[in-house]
């Protein structure tokens, strides 16, 4: 050992080539070294003699006081390569021993892990160098779901996740969901800041504070980069793209992303700083496969940017839509008569608390093409719903309308607006056929709950309180009616009559306005 330590240059002499080189072959250096460290470890099971013996060495070999700190650097160094060897060479062997325990090929073991969600994806990965090389392969990354209740993922772990996924993404959710995931004909906004967390159960306000300090921990416009780069590569063949509660997302950014997506079917927007008029331009522009478009605002009944002829770019440039959500934002019937009337696949319909909406787009839509194959329609809170557009509808689902129609919600927390003045809110209706339509539809889901006493707060007043508020949670959504505060009567005979919606009263159906107002278990980096 003491030569080990103090003269690694000394080795054994090399015999002469004359003396018998065949009974003695020369020992190479790594014969020797293999030699060395083989009679070093047998020293292991006595520590205290290699105390000593390093002792004595320092006090017989080493002269001055530099000797000696040399003699310990050379100790220290040979102690760390040691111990460097002893983990690799027990890493390899504990992967060895997995290849061999491990029942799965590796072909049947990505497979498994292309089903597990991201998070567990990640847990596996670091579980062993096996698992983390099966975690790689780009399937495993065709599902990515980054959704978190508090700010946990950067742009980084997701343009790592995106590049390994390459061509083979089909799904990418971010962003901040409060809470469980809704269902889809809850009315429950799903809006949330990094300022105001919903879930603080489990997550102190020190720890909270801190994060939100850290770049690192806060998704950026940049985050949906990755989908545009390589040639577009990984966005190419995107199916379903959901974005929730990412404060610095801007239109460009979104735009951008979206103009990488051509194969997109579903797209979900909540609580996002961008512009539904510019957002849906884009859609039209390079989404013409989706399906299903969901979009919530982040500033309710503040959004008044849709125009007529953005609606009807929608209509003709994407003709598969069967599923519209538009929630929050301030909508004209005449451009909801647009929309609902042009999409000819249209089933799912949901405009909850939008502004503006009266209901006069509801007429004539049972007769025509685009109404028939309706199967959802919600129009819970929205706040200009009047009474007898309500009741007409209704009426027509008794003449025989609407056959396909199986959910109908019509809750408004602030009860219906009267025909005159819809600050005159109705609570009792005594127009409306609920419960004709529930004996004759027996299918259908009707759900028209009320206030039992007015609540109503001037609009104005509401939108100004909500300047502040960044959390919004409403009540669930009931699965049962309400009828006992409900008194029917059938009437509106005329209802087919198209006589245009609200907003377009003294019009033509076929008009089109032009000219309108207001121009931690943190993730793993892989």
């Amino acid at each position: 050992m003491d030569a080990l330590l103090y003269s690694p240059t000394s080795m054994a002499k090399r015999p002469c080539p004359s003396q018998s080189p065949r009974l003695q072959p020369p020992l190479s250096q790594m014969d020797h070294t293999d030699h060395l460290l083989e009679a070093f470890l047998a020293l292991s099971d006595s520590p205290s003699s290699i105390d000593l013996s390093f002792d004595r060495l320092l006090e017989s070999r080493a002269s001055g006081d530099a000797d000696q700190t040399l003699l310990i650097d050379r100790a220290l160094r040979l102690g760390s390569a040691l111990l460097g060897a002893a983990n690799r060479s027990s890493r390899k062997r504990a992967s060895k021993h997995n290849y061999l325990a491990w029942a799965l090929p590796p072909d049947l073991t990505i497979k498994v892990f292309s089903m597990l969600d991201t998070q567990s994806l990640c847990y596996a990965a670091a579980t062993c160098s096996l698992f983390n090389k099966c975690a790689r392969d780009p399937s495993c990354y065709a599902n990515i779901d980054l959704t978190t209740v508090v700010p946990k993922v950067n742009n980084a772990v997701v343009s790592t996740m995106i590049h390994r996924a390459g061509k083979a993404l089909r799904s990418l959710k971010l962003g901040i969901v409060p809470g469980p995931t809704v269902s889809p004909g809850s009315c429950q906004p799903l809006v949330y800041t990094i300022r105001n967390s919903v879930d603080v159960s489990n997550f102190s306000w020190n720890d909270k504070r801190s994060r939100q300090g850290k770049e690192s921990l806060i998704l950026t416009r940049s985050c949906l980069s990755p989908l545009v780069g390589d040639n577009a590569a990984p966005g190419s063949l995107l199916r379903r793209l959901h974005l929730y509660n990412i404060e610095r997302m801007d239109n460009t950014s979104l735009c951008g992303a979206l103009s990488a997506c051509p194969s997109l079917l579903d797209l979900e927007i909540v609580s996002l700083h961008v512009e539904l008029r510019q957002t849906l331009m884009s859609v039209s522009a390079n989404c013409h496969l989706i399906e299903r478009l969901f979009f919530e605002s982040s500033k309710t009944g503040r959004d008044d940017s849709l125009k007529s002829p953005t609606c009807i770019d929608l209509v003709n440039n994407c003709p598969h839509l069967t599923s519209l959500a538009l929630r929050g934002f301030k909508l004209q019937d005449h451009k909801v008569r647009i929309l609902v009337k042009g999409f000819r696949k249209l089933r799912y319909v949901d405009f909850s608390t939008s502004y503006s909406i009266n209901g006069g787009f509801l007429r004539n839509l049972g007769s025509s093409v685009g109404g028939n194959p309706l199967e959802v329609l919600i129009l819970r809170d929205c706040m200009h719903l009047k009474e007898v557009e309500v009741a007409r509808f209704l009426t027509a689902v008794l003449a025989g309308d609407f056959k396909c129609l199986r959910h109908l919600d019509i809750s408004n927390k602030e009860g219906l607006a009267s025909e005159g003045d819809w600050y005159n809110r109705c609570y009792k209706s005594n127009v409306i056929p609920i419960k004709q339509v529930l004996a004759e539809r027996p299918d259908m889901c009707l759900l028209a709950e009320f206030p039992t006493e007015g609540s109503y707060v001037d609009i104005d007043q509401m939108i100004d309180s909500m300047q502040d508020i960044e959390v919004f949670l409403p009540s669930q959504l009931s699965s049962h009616t309400s009828d006992g505060s409900m008194f029917m009567s059938s009437s509106e005979s005329s209802y087919n009559s198209d006589q245009g919606s609200g907003n377009e009263d003294g019009r033509d159906a076929s008009y089109v306005i032009y000219e309108e107002s207001s121009d931690e278990v943190d993730f793993l980096m892989l």
